[in-house]
């Protein structure tokens, strides 16, 4: 059995997505970045993903690069993961080392399936206005992430252009100041079937919390998500498109409740040792 789950605002948090003054005492820092902690993980969810890790495999699914994911610390030194995607999907990792002919098969599929990343870039353009475009990066020569600022940026024009980017093969997703455009060929879902076959798992939970995630948490046998981000919003908007399970609670609380539902789940599945 997998344990696939998002990071981001998922399990792991900086001190502005944590949603709530949070005491740090309960709280392990997570990641470092030029010697200043940027985002955490509270206590009880890491002795929680630890006891799940020791029964099942556990794959952290990203869309942040190979670099992005290296300074993430506890999966370096609280729970060592022999698998981990980065990129989207662009990059499966084992045993902390790149998949090169996974990622060369991927670059191989976006060129002939979706259409050139100039292009959508060039969409995503016309409707943009410099007066909200912070930066934009191209990463990996995979997918585009642009910061924005989003008391500027008119939301439903940027989401208008989901139809037009999806018929030139692209995804886009709006995940706090970032807004992402990603090729088709680069997904979760993808990655973590490449993952299940590998380690001939016959079921997956997984977790995540933006439209990048739907996939993955679509192909799941058991999936949730917590109550902040795009699936909740999108959620409460068209209660129709509701086929997982969310949190209570948002915010890092949400982190500790999705544990509690892959401990749960482990028992129901009569994974879970209780040995001391």
């Amino acid at each position: 059995m997998i344990y696939a789950s998002d990071l981001d605002q998922t399990l792991i948090y900086s001190v502005r997505s944590m949603g709530m003054d949070i005491d740090l005492s309960v709280m392990q820092p997570a990641e470092m970045y030029k010697e200043r902690i940027i985002s955490y993980i509270s206590i009880a969810t890491l002795q929680q993903l630890q006891q799940v890790a020791e029964q099942i495999t556990f794959v952290p699914v990203t869309t942040r690069t190979l670099d992005q994911y290296a300074r993430i610390h506890i999966f370096q030194n609280k729970v060592i993961p022999q698998y981990a995607i980065t990129s989207n999907g662009a990059n499966i990792l084992v045993n902390g080392v790149v998949d090169e002919e996974w990622h060369k098969q991927i670059l191989a599929d976006v060129y002939t399936k979706s259409a050139p990343a100039a292009e959508a870039l060039a969409l995503f353009h016309t409707v943009s206005d410099p007066s909200w475009i912070v930066a934009e990066h191209f990463w990996e020569s995979t997918f585009y992430s642009i910061v924005v600022d989003r008391e500027l940026m008119p939301l439903d024009t940027v989401l208008a252009l989901q139809p037009q980017l999806e018929a030139l093969g692209w995804g886009m997703s709006v995940q706090g100041r970032k807004v992402y455009l990603v090729p088709f060929p680069v997904s979760k879902n993808r990655a973590i079937a490449e993952v299940k076959q590998r380690v001939g798992a016959s079921k997956v939970i997984a977790s995540g919390d933006s439209i990048l995630d739907r996939g993955l948490l679509d192909v799941a046998d058991y999936s949730i998500a917590p109550a902040h981000g795009e699936l909740y919003r999108e959620s409460i908007a068209e209660p129709g498109l509701r086929h997982y399970s969310f949190t209570s609670t948002s915010g890092i609380l949400a982190a500790d409740e999705i544990l509690q539902y892959v401990v749960a789940t482990l028992d129901q599945e009569g994974k879970v040792s209780y040995e001391s």
